[in-house]
């Protein structure tokens, strides 16, 4: 089975595109972060079409995750907490998280908070969304200690030097700050592992769209895929598809991918 991330930066944009990529690349579960839509702007009829069923949460043009399965979509939730209230306000929840049962594998789509600065407000919302998180993965595995659990998605994390084309620009920045890299190592510690990154050293999974940063390989490793060790010891393969961020009208994030046997 194939399962595969991907930050599409607007998915009525590039539904086209994520359509030609599925079919070429035989996936089975696509977990996708930035729809940038509304529940019934979703364009699922052509999902649907190719024997992909799917679940998105949305709430307007902006962050929306979804996920896409030709092997099963069940127990779907869009929550990993009782509530996901934004800066501690109740009557503002951003879709940031769904969760669904694909093929015996329990699949999570995320969004994480970007955090803006470090003197944001943002940034504390970010920090304790992971934290959320993290308390969450680790009542996961209790409940299954031998549970499937992939934790997938645009983390907006740098979590180390190697995973930023250059350090000296990002000092001072979010994503790469310590609290972030600790919130985000936090998770790993929970009992999950990078199951991507032993087979893509040194690759990036993000572009920005100015100053040429793609072919003068100015990117960032900020999409993961994390896996429970139940998960983890079934990971065969795994790529970062560069291919699919080039031409017109790309998303400034390539999907990464894992194959499981």
């Amino acid at each position: 089975m194939r399962i595969a991330t991907w930050n599409v930066n607007s998915i009525r944009s590039r539904i086209d595109r994520v359509t030609g990529w599925l079919e070429r690349n035989d996936v089975d579960v696509l977990a996708i972060q930035e729809t940038k839509c509304r529940e019934d702007q979703f364009p699922g009829l052509e999902l649907s079409a190719m024997g992909y069923d799917y679940a998105h949460f949305g709430l307007n043009q902006w962050n929306g995750v979804a996920l896409i399965s030709r092997v099963g979509l069940d127990d779907i939730a869009t929550s990993f907490a009782d509530d996901q209230p934004m800066f501690g306000d109740p009557e503002i929840v951003e879709a940031r998280s769904i969760g669904a049962t694909c093929g015996g594998v329990r699949v999570w789509s995320f969004y994480v908070p970007n955090g803006r600065t470090l003197e944001d407000p943002h940034y504390v919302y970010k920090l304790a969304w992971l934290e959320r998180l993290r308390l969450a993965s680790i009542e996961w595995l209790a409940e299954n200690p031998r549970g499937e659990i992939a934790l997938t998605g645009d983390w907006n994390v740098a979590p180390q030097d190697e995973d930023v084309w250059d350090m000296s620009v990002f000092e001072g920045h979010t994503h790469v700050s310590k609290p972030e890299r600790d919130a985000f190592q936090a998770i790993l510690d929970a009992g999950y592992a990078d199951v991507v990154r032993p087979h893509t050293p040194g690759e990036f999974t993000y572009w920005d769209y100015q100053q040429l940063a793609f072919p003068k390989k100015r990117g960032l490793r900020i999409d993961f895929i994390l896996a429970s060790e139940a998960l983890a010891s079934r990971v065969d393969r795994a790529w970062i598809d560069r291919e699919e961020r080039k031409g017109k009208g790309a998303s400034d994030h390539a999907p990464v991918v894992i194959e499981i046997t």
